[in-house]
């Protein structure tokens, strides 16, 4: 049994436009659509898969699609669902940030904007609450997931660094208490999922997924060369210490020295983008990200927007349409962002498949998988109180949002509504409140 490529390229077109709510909310669609609905991997398989994209730089649920999709039809079916998770996103927010230079705040977008971050919110507790519950199987891993809640709540501990603890207590706990940190599949009652996956547990590693030294410097190569030809044009066409190839030079560490996913590599992008290079303002960094949380895709796809600011801004003075320049922007930051994401996941995956099944590798990687679920609980709180308190602790509390929220968690918990009509209600309901409030001025 296994998935016909044309019907996995539709699945894969079709997340690139339904994956809202960043890598919490990205992950748990992924899970509901291809584990609970579609039977397309097993449960324990998509974490094994999930915590290895957890330990690497760069977006993780990109990285989760790309590593699904190669181990379902090769390589280039790994980077046509990497590819078609990305390209949706690129092109709205390309039209978005010539929106927002050309236009500024447009009220009603603003109205868009209010509605669905509170949304946003539930969401990214929904996966918290829907990863424990998959994950989370005894005393040891619960105090692991709240020792990383308060480890990044209470202590500001850098995410990398909760990992690496994280690691080395299941190193030594797979070693001393085994029985603690075994994978164990565990389903939500409300699922029911009993059918057999086209990679279920206990299926064999297919040939393409086993490690091969000829491989392994194929894809090397192949990525050394997609990296290079691009940046040297750059730098021949445009010179370097110029816009282009300081993006190029600049994304490329972000991906490869940032680890955390897209929430770590956000305040280096920021530290960069306006500090550094001054690029765009801290304000409109805000904005670019409002408008990365609102959309589909990685929520790294901050980086188009930024991008495109770089260019357009660089070049309105004396250039009829900087929209060209924009739109080169955009393009050279993802592809230098992403490009190392496919590296990555074709070099480590075959390794990664290996270990699939033995306690010393598996033990580190479920202790990994309760810190992030405190790590993603402590993200669901922080936007909950940017969202719920706008203006700090002591300005007023937008009834409103807390409002949104709660009937947006009403729909995900008791409902079990789908993340497109959560964020289509609250966009709504957003929108609502915009228009009464304009009625009783």
């Amino acid at each position: 049994m296994s998935v016909p490529l044309r019907e996995a390229l539709k699945f894969w077109a079709k997340l690139g436009f339904i994956s809202f709510g960043g890598p919490a909310g990205q992950i748990a669609v992924l899970h509901q659509e291809l584990v609970e609905k579609r039977r397309w991997i097993s449960e324990r398989r998509f974490l094994h898969a999930l915590n290895y994209c957890m330990l690497l730089p760069g977006p993780e649920a990109q990285q989760l699609v790309t590593y699904i999709g190669w181990l379902m039809h090769r390589t280039w079916g790994g980077v046509i669902a990497g590819i078609l998770f990305i390209l949706p996103s690129l092109f709205i927010l390309i039209g978005l940030s010539w929106v927002y230079l050309t236009f500024g705040q447009v009220p009603w977008i603003a109205a868009i904007f209010f509605g669905i971050k509170p949304a946003i919110t539930a969401i990214i507790l929904h996966a918290a609450v829907r990863i424990g519950k998959r994950t989370i199987h005894n005393q040891v891993l619960r105090w692991i997931a709240l020792g990383s809640f308060l480890a990044i709540f209470v202590l500001n501990l850098a995410f990398p660094l909760i990992i690496i603890c994280a690691a080395l207590i299941g190193v030594w706990g797979g070693r001393r208490y085994p029985e603690y940190f075994q994978q164990i599949t565990t389903h939500d009652k409300s699922i029911g999922v009993h059918a057999p996956a086209v990679i279920d547990d206990h299926t064999p590693t297919p040939d393409h997924a086993k490690f091969s030294k000829k491989k392994l410097a194929l894809h090397s190569s192949a990525v050394l060369v997609l990296w290079l030809i691009p940046f040297i044009a750059l730098v021949l066409i445009f010179g370097w210490k110029t816009l282009y190839p300081q993006i190029a030079w600049f994304f490329t560490k972000a991906a490869f020295l940032t680890f955390g996913g897209a929430y770590a590599v956000l305040p280096y992008v920021y530290q960069g983008a306006v500090d550094q290079f001054q690029w765009l303002s801290a304000g409109q960094m805000m904005d670019g990200l409002a408008l990365g949380e609102t959309t589909p895709g990685p929520l790294i796809m901050v980086v188009a927007f930024v991008g495109y600011l770089a260019g357009h801004i660089q070049h309105l003075i004396g250039n009829s349409n900087p929209f060209w320049f924009g739109v080169l922007g955009a393009c050279v930051a993802t592809w230098f962002t992403f490009l190392p994401s496919f590296f990555l996941v074709l070099v480590g995956g075959p390794l990664i498949e290996s270990t699939h099944g033995k306690l010393s590798f598996t033990a580190p990687l479920t202790a990994i998988s309760a810190a992030v679920v405190g790590v993603i609980a402590n993200l669901g709180l922080f936007f909950a109180y940017h969202v719920f308190f706008p203006h700090g602790l002591g300005g007023s509390i937008s009834w409103i949002s807390m409002v949104i929220a709660l009937l947006a968690a009403v729909a995900l918990f008791q409902f079990q509504k789908g993340v497109i009509s959560v964020l289509t209600g609250s966009a709504l309901a957003g929108l609502l409140s915009y228009l009464l409030a304009t009625l009783l001025i």
